[in-house]
C-alpha cells in the first residue's frame, strides 16, 4: 500500500520524513562535524569567528535539505528553469553591482544577506539540464540540434563566471554539465568533438587569463620557481601533508597552521590542515565519508523511476563529488589552485547551504522513487 500511495504522490508529510534516508542524513552530520572540530582548531582553540558559524549554517541548511526533500520533486521538474533563470539574473548583478573580495567579483550583497549565486548555480544547472533532457528521447539527443539548448545553459553562467573570475567554478560547471549530457545517452563523439574544439581554442584562452590565473598554471608546473610568491600556498601545503605522516600531530598541535605558515586554512586548505594533525589515517577516515555518501547518492539516483530524478540525482552526486576532488587535488599539488571549497569542512555560507539544498533534492528523488513522472512534465501522468 506504501509503494502505491508512494507512486501517486499521496505521502502525507510525516510519511515523507520516514521515508528520507536518515542514515545518509547521519553521514552528513558526522562529516559536519569534522569540519566544526577543525573550524575550531583553525581559530587555536576559539568557537569564533568560524566554528560557531560554521554549525549554525550546518543546522540551517538541513532543516533546508528536509524541506526540500519532502516537497514533490515534479514541482522541481515545474518549475527548474525558473530557478535557473534567477540565479543567472543573480550573476548578472553580480557583473554590475557585486563587490571584491580576495580578487575577485563573487559576491552580492542583499542587505540582510551576502550570497555568491556563482555557487548556487552548480545547482541551479543540474535542475535545468535534468528537465531538459527529461524531456527528450534517444532520437531527439542524437539529433546535434537538440543539443544547442542545453550547451547554451551552459555556456552562460560559465562565461559570467569566467568574468568574476571563478576559474575552478567555471570548470565545475562544465564538468557537471557534460556529465548529466553523457548520462541522458550523448554519444561520446561529440564530446571528442567539443574536446577538439577546445584545444584549438586553448591558445586564445590562455591569453584572455588574469595574470595570476596564469601565474597559477606555471606555479603548477614548476612551484619552486617562485617560493616566496606564487608557489608558496602550494609549498606550505605539502609541507604540511608530509609533517602530518601516519597518525598526525595532534589536534590543535599542527605547526603549519597554527604558526600561520599555511594560507586559507580555514576555507581553501583546511584539508591539508587536517592531514597535518590527523596524518594519513585521519585523510582516510574522511575519505571513507565522502566515498560512502557518493555510493548512496549513485544507488539512490539508480533507484528513481523516473528520468529526470536519475538525472537529477547523478547531477547533484556528481557535483559533490567534484567539489570533493578538485578541492582534495589543488591541495596536494595535483592541479593548480582554483579555490573550490571541501564539502561540509571549510568555511563558507553559500556554498555550505547550497550543497545541503543539493542534497535535499537527492533525498526527494529517494522520498519519491517511485513516482512516475510523464515526459511532458510534472502532472502529466497523475
Amino acid at each position: 500500500m506504501m509503494d502505491l500511495a508512494l507512486s501517486r504522490g499521496q505521502l502525507t508529510i510525516r510519511e515523507k520524513l520516514w521515508q528520507i534516508h536518515w542514515l545518509f542524513v547521519l553521514l552528513l552530520v558526522a562529516t559536519a562535524g569534522v569540519g566544526f572540530a577543525m573550524q575550531y582548531s583553525a581559530a587555536d582553540g576559539r568557537i569564533e569567528p568560524w566554528a560557531l558559524r560554521h554549525g549554525v549554517r550546518f543546522v540551517a541548511g538541513l532543516a533546508v535539505m528536509i524541506g526540500v526533500a519532502v516537497i514533490d520533486i515534479r514541482i522541481w521538474l515545474r518549475y527548474a528553469y525558473t530557478i535557473y533563470l534567477a540565479v543567472l539574473l543573480l550573476l548578472g548583478a553580480v557583473e554590475i553591482g557585486g563587490y571584491m573580495g580576495m580578487g575577485a567579483r563573487r559576491w552580492l550583497d542583499l542587505g540582510f544577506i551576502t550570497i555568491q549565486p556563482s555557487e548556487m548555480m552548480k545547482i541551479a544547472i543540474v535542475l535545468a539540464l535534468a528537465r531538459y533532457f527529461h524531456g527528450g528521447s534517444l532520437e531527439d539527443i542524437r539529433r546535434p540540434t537538440f543539443l544547442a539548448m542545453p550547451l547554451l545553459l551552459v555556456a552562460a553562467p560559465t562565461v559570467l563566471v569566467l568574468r568574476q573570475p571563478g576559474l575552478g567554478t567555471a570548470l565545475m560547471l562544465v564538468i557537471a554539465g557534460a556529465a548529466i549530457m553523457f548520462l541522458a545517452g550523448v554519444r561520446l563523439w561529440k564530446f571528442a568533438l567539443l574536446g577538439v574544439l577546445a584545444l584549438l581554442a586553448a591558445p586564445i584562452a590562455w591569453q584572455r587569463l588574469h595574470d595570476y590565473q596564469r601565474r597559477r598554471v606555471l606555479t603548477f608546473l614548476d612551484p619552486e620557481s617562485d617560493p616566496l610568491g606564487a608557489g608558496y600556498h602550494i609549498i606550505q601545503s605539502k609541507i604540511a601533508f608530509g609533517s602530518g605522516g601516519l597518525s598526525g600531530r595532534g589536534f590543535m598541535e599542527g605547526t603549519q597552521g597554527h604558526l600561520s605558515f599555511l594560507p586559507e586554512m580555514q576555507t581553501d586548505f583546511i584539508f591539508t590542515m587536517l592531514a597535518e594533525e590527523f596524518g594519513l589515517i585521519g585523510s582516510l577516515a574522511l575519505l571513507g565519508l565522502y566515498a560512502v555518501m557518493l555510493i548512496y547518492g549513485v544507488a539512490i539516483s539508480l533507484s528513481a523511476r523516473s528520468h529526470f530524478g536519475r538525472l537529477l540525482g547523478m547531477g547533484v552526486t556528481v557535483t559533490f563529488f567534484l567539489y570533493v576532488f578538485i578541492n582534495m587535488a589543488m591541495v596536494m599539488g595535483v592541479i593548480p589552485v582554483v579555490g573550490v571549497p571541501l564539502p561540509l569542512i571549510s568555511y563558507g555560507g553559500t556554498a555550505m547551504l547550497t550543497l545541503l539544498f543539493g542534497f535535499g533534492l537527492l533525498m526527494g528523488v529517494w522520498v519519491h522513487r517511485d513516482l512516475p513522472i510523464g515526459r511532458r512534465g510534472a502532472a502529466a501522468d497523475d
